[in-house]
Formats: structure tokens, C-alpha cells, sequence
């Protein structure tokens, strides 16, 4: 397929109050034949600037994060789908990666590195790199879970895998990576809870261990220097936050019995 030609895939994006980031995300993706904003209530210009663009704007009131990537992808155009977030960017590498791989038709779904940004420096260890993501499949083949949070592509085909990065901008500021951070872990308990997973003190305390121990260490995050240790903690943190969370809606649904 010439590089002139527009690949028959439609790049998927959810979005809220994203204008800061919505250009240069739909900029990233030019090799695209469409490009779906699904916008759940901004407030901000998110739509007028996706729509400049080129993109095909579609408004959604929120349905947590896997039901409302899988509304994007029922929603899309082609049944080749790629999936990104407000604060990712495909490369150049990448893009060509995807190329070659419509070119080859091996695969109905596909993973690639993605690279986290952090403190200002890409991240290359521990949790930040390479952190693999299918997100590039074919919609016959495979579906976004419905979890609310942590959501994951479902597949029972063979994955492939693509050179290139995809960017991952982790946090515009400390403070906004950790209300993120405080979000997911309150979603991540409550669905825990609601398919009747229950943790004890000793969860709370080897879990950050272990997950410790496996990033910085087994993962080399040390390598990434102060970036690296802080990414690794907060992600620590995170699993103490929602063990922690989940041993709260225990004890209260046991003092309502």
C-alpha cells in the first residue's frame, strides 16, 4: 500500500476537556482513514478543535472506560480499529509498524511498546517501558471488557506484535497524576468488591511489596533514577490505595448485616 494512501482503519479516541491535547493527537495519526472522537460532556473547545481536524466528533455521556471504548469501536466506520487515549502519540516508527502490518495481514490484533513520560523524562524501565498494549485489532476479533477501569482488549486470536512507540504523556503534574491515581484505585475497589473479591491486612502489605520489588528492582526502574523511583512508588501507592478501599466496603457491609 503506497504511504500516500490512507490505511482503511478507524483510530478511536474517548475524550473529555482534551483540548490541549486533541490536536497533536489527531496530528499523530494522519495515516487514518478515520478519526472518531467520542466526547463525554466537555466543557472546553475539545469538539470544535477535534472537528477542524477532521475528525468525526460523537457525544457519549460517560459509561466508564471499557464500555465507552467499546462504544467508539461499535460506533467506528472500518472493523480495523486503533485505540488511543487523549494523552498518547503514535510515532513515526509506529505508524510505519502498522503500515507493514496491513501490508502483511498476519495478525486480527496487535501490541506495541508504550512509552511513559514522567517528571519530564521518558521512562525506559520498571513500570514507564515497555508497558504493552493491544490496542490495533480487527472488531470481529476482539472487544473491550466492560470494567470500569483497568478495561482490556479481549481476544481468543493470535496477538502480533509492532516495532515502534506508542507516546504516553503520564500526567500534565504530580497533582493531577495522583487524583488520577486516587480515581482509579475508588473504581478498581468498588468493582473488585462488586464481583466479590475481598482482601485481608496482609494484601495490603505484600501487594506494594511485591509490585516494589518487581518494578524497581526485577524491572530495573532504579535505572530511570528519581523519575523511575517516584513512577514506581505512586504505582505502589495506587495498589495500597485500592486494597486498602476494598477492606473499607468490607467492613462496612459487614457492620450492615
Amino acid at each position: 500500500m503506497s504511504p500516500a494512501q490512507k490505511l482503511p482503519i478507524s483510530v478511536c479516541i474517548i475524550a473529555q476537556n482534551a483540548a490541549s491535547q486533541i490536536v497533536a493527537l489527531i496530528e499523530s495519526v494522519s495515516f487514518a482513514d478515520e478519526i472518531l472522537v467520542v466526547d463525554s460532556d466537555s466543557t472546553d473547545n475539545t469538539q470544535t478543535l477535534a472537528t477542524a481536524m477532521g475528525a468525526k466528533v460523537v457525544s457519549q455521556t460517560w459509561l466508564g472506560f471499557g464500555k465507552q471504548k467499546q462504544f467508539a469501536v461499535t460506533a467506528a466506520k472500518h472493523d480495523w480499529v486503533l485505540c488511543l487515549d487523549v494523552d498518547e502519540r503514535v510515532t513515526p516508527k509506529l505508524a510505519a509498524s502498522i503500515r507493514r502490518a496491513f501490508d502483511a495481514h498476519t495478525h486480527q490484533a496487535y501490541r506495541f511498546r508504550r512509552r511513559n513520560r514522567f517528571f519530564g523524562r521518558w521512562l525506559s524501565y520498571g513500570e514507564g517501558y515497555p508497558d504493552w498494549s493491544l490496542r490495533l485489532f480487527n472488531r470481529q476479533a476482539a472487544s473491550w471488557s466492560n470494567d470500569p477501569v483497568h478495561e482490556a482488549v479481549i481476544t481468543t486470536v493470535s496477538v502480533g506484535g509492532l516495532d515502534g512507540d506508542l507516546l504516553h504523556e503520564s500526567a500534565e503534574d504530580v497533582a493531577t497524576y495522583l487524583q488520577k491515581q486516587n480515581r482509579y484505585s475508588s473504581l478498581h475497589a468498588e468493582a473488585l468488591f462488586a464481583q466479590g473479591v475481598r482482601a485481608g491486612y496482609a494484601k495490603l502489605f505484600l501487594s506494594p511489596l511485591a509490585r516494589f520489588i518487581k518494578f524497581y528492582f526485577l524491572r530495573r526502574g532504579f535505572l530511570d533514577g528519581g523519575p523511575g523511583f517516584a513512577h514506581v512508588v505512586i504505582g505502589c501507592f495506587a495498589a495500597f490505595a485500592k486494597y486498602a478501599k476494598l477492606i473499607e466496603l468490607t467492613n462496612t457491609q459487614q457492620r450492615e448485616k
